[in-house]
C-alpha cells in the first residue's frame, strides 16, 4: 500500500505572489466610509445586461441587490449609499458606524460599557454578503432544477477608504453613472 505524503506550506509572499490589497497599518475594525467593488468570478457577466444605458438585472442579480438592502438588518450599526449592480461586479459605499467627520479624523469614540457590540469590519460585512448571496443562488438553482453552478465571487473584493465630502460626492457620481459608460468600464466584456 502506498501512502501519498504531503508537504504543508505556510504562505510565502515571495512564492505564492499574493499580495494583499488592504492599507497596510490601517484598523479595519474602526469606525469609517468605504467604496467597495466585488467582482464575479472571472468577470463573468452574470448580475443582468445594460440595455439603453439601464442596467437589467438577471434573477441572480435580483438576489444580490436583495441582499445587499438586507446589510441593514444583520449589521444595524451599518449605513448603505450610494450602490449600482453592473453585469460582472457592484459597487456600493458602506458607512461602518461613523460621520463623515469620524472617518476623516479617523477618530473612535471607544465605547466601554459592558455588553456594547463593536461595529462589524468590513470584511466581515462584505464576506457575510457574498455567502448569503450564494446560499440564496443555490437555493433558487435547487428549486428550479437548473443544475450545477460555478463559483459566484471572485476571491476577495476592492475597497477603498472614503476620507472627504468632495471624494463622497466624486465617488457617488461615478456610482450613479456607472451604466452610462459600461462600454468603457475597466470591467466590460462582451
Amino acid at each position: 500500500m502506498h501512502i501519498e505524503t504531503r508537504r504543508i506550506m505556510k504562505y510565502n509572499s515571495d512564492i505564492h505572489h499574493r499580495r494583499s490589497i488592504r492599507l497596510k497599518g490601517y484598523d479595519y475594525s474602526q469606525a469609517g466610509i468605504y467604496y467597495v467593488t466585488i467582482c464575479t468570478k472571472d468577470r463573468e457577466c452574470l448580475f443582468g445586461n445594460i440595455i439603453n444605458f439601464d442596467m437589467e438585472l438577471s434573477t441572480l442579480g435580483k438576489i444580490v441587490e436583495q441582499e445587499w438592502h438586507e446589510i441593514l438588518k444583520r449589521f444595524p450599526d451599518v449605513e448603505l449609499d450610494a450602490f449600482v449592480i453592473m453585469p460582472n461586479h457592484i459597487h456600493g459605499i458602506i458607512n461602518v458606524g461613523a460621520t463623515l467627520v469620524v472617518a476623516l479624523n479617523r477618530v473612535v469614540a471607544q465605547n466601554n460599557r459592558a455588553g456594547a457590540r463593536p461595529a462589524p469590519t468590513i470584511g466581515r460585512i462584505i464576506g457575510t454578503f457574498k455567502s448569503l448571496c450564494i446560499r440564496d443562488w443555490l437555493g433558487y438553482v435547487k428549486e428550479n432544477g437548473l443544475g450545477t453552478v460555478g463559483k459566484l465571487w471572485q476571491r476577495n473584493y476592492y475597497e477603498h477608504i472614503i476620507r472627504n465630502e468632495t471624494e463622497l460626492n466624486k465617488i457617488r457620481e461615478y456610482i450613479m453613472t456607472n451604466p452610462l459608460n459600461w462600454e468603457s468600464d475597466e470591467n466590460y466584456t462582451n
